[in-house]
């Protein structure tokens, strides 16, 4: 079974910066690999997502575009999320997803389960 796990999270100061990971074991390729954070008293958002096939697209939400950069490594079945000049308002549980096909829209087919991203001085 293909399960995904997120490293990386941890205290940083408001304009600081913090690289996550998220690593899928398991025979596994995916389509699309997601990032999704849910902070306290918000709904969860999809933030930021990359894209295979002919090329290679990358999306990203308005509130961290500029600062937040996300890439992988299909070799190594590995997603990362590089995040710069930090705001407090980026604190939050950060989950990676993904999903193998096309099929089903933005249903993701795994996730991982979160690691803590605390933006404070």
């Amino acid at each position: 079974q293909v399960q995904l796990v997120e490293s990386g999270g941890g205290l940083v100061q408001p304009g600081g910066s913090l690289s996550l990971s998220c690593v899928a074991s398991g025979i596994f390729s995916a389509y699309v690999w997601a990032w999704y954070r849910q902070a306290p008293g918000k709904q969860r958002e999809l933030f930021a997502s990359i894209f295979s096939g002919i090329s290679i697209s990358t999306t990203y939400k308005d509130s961290v575009k500029g600062r937040f950069t996300i890439s992988r490594d299909n070799a190594k079945n590995t997603v990362y999320l590089q995040m710069d000049k930090l705001k407090p308002e980026d604190t939050a549980v950060y989950s990676c997803a993904a999903k193998e096909t096309a099929a089903g829209g933005f249903r993701m087919d795994y996730w991982g389960k979160g690691t803590l991203v605390t933006v404070s001085s």
